[in-house]
């Protein structure tokens, strides 16, 4: 049924992305997909002007802790490394996982969210962004 699942994670939010891999580990030993976990790095305008000052090591050692992080998860999961790869990104996570979901040609968007507050009303959450914008399914887990 699918081919590709793309799972993005935030590795700070142990509860979401638990549920989410939860999820997408067990629809992927279903149909035998490929899993991609997804960590999309917010550029903050502290990062912005270091890079833009040439201060890429900033950049890289955010880098180096997520993929660090990653492999940790990757570690734990219970799925022949062949079906497995991750990727990072650095911007919107809105964007950079539309924008993955259609470079890795994904069936399937499985993402974590909570449940909506003041905030997510107020600004909206990564979940709702990647729910109005994708041109794929989406499953939201809560």
């Amino acid at each position: 049924m699918y081919k590709t699942i793309l799972v993005p994670v935030d590795i700070s939010e142990d509860e979401l992305t638990s549920k989410a891999v939860k999820h997408a580990l067990s629809l992927a030993k279903e149909t035998g997909a490929q899993l991609h976990i997804l960590h999309v790095l917010p550029i903050s305008s502290a990062i912005v002007n270091a890079y833009s000052l040439g201060y890429e090591e900033i950049r890289d050692k955010a880098t180096i802790k997520a993929e660090g992080d990653l492999k940790i998860l990757l570690d734990t999961m219970d799925i022949p490394d062949d079906k497995l790869s991750y990727s990072i990104a650095f911007g919107s996570p809105r964007d950079e996982i539309t924008a993955t979901a259609i470079e890795i040609n994904a069936d399937l968007i499985i993402i974590g969210s909570r449940r909506p507050n003041i905030t997510t009303h107020l600004l909206g959450s990564n979940a709702a962004g990647v729910v109005k914008y994708s041109k794929i399914s989406v499953l939201v887990i809560r």
